[in-house]
């Protein structure tokens, strides 16, 4: 298949698709994800924060199942904390060096 038929091909896919995929490169399409990946990031953490409650109010006073519980509510906000704070480093970056692109991630 040469180019000329895959990039209609790719147009076709395009459009007969609701989502409509980035055709520049590989960043613009990190991009749109980027805050569907942070919505997502939050569901789940708000999944195993109720999650590690219940087993924390189901342990029943056993010592086992409430130190497991803590450890996965530790281990679940240390993993939005650092997505969080990466986040925050590369918006930082981008301001310093006035790169457009990454300022225009949220907007």
């Amino acid at each position: 298949m040469n180019k000329i038929q895959f990039d209609s091909l790719w147009n076709q896919t395009k459009t007969s698709s609701g989502f409509n995929m980035p055709s520049d490169d590989f960043g613009s399409l990190i991009s749109k994800l980027i805050p569907f990946i942070f919505t997502i990031s939050g569901i789940i953490l708000l999944f195993f924060i109720i999650l590690s409650g219940f087993q924390m109010i189901f342990s029943a006073g056993d010592p086992k199942a409430a130190q497991a519980a803590k450890s996965k509510l530790t281990s679940s906000v240390i993993g939005f904390l650092i997505i969080f704070i990466s986040y925050w480093i590369v918006q930082i970056i981008g301001n310093i060096f006035k790169i457009q692109p990454i300022l225009d991630i949220f907007k």
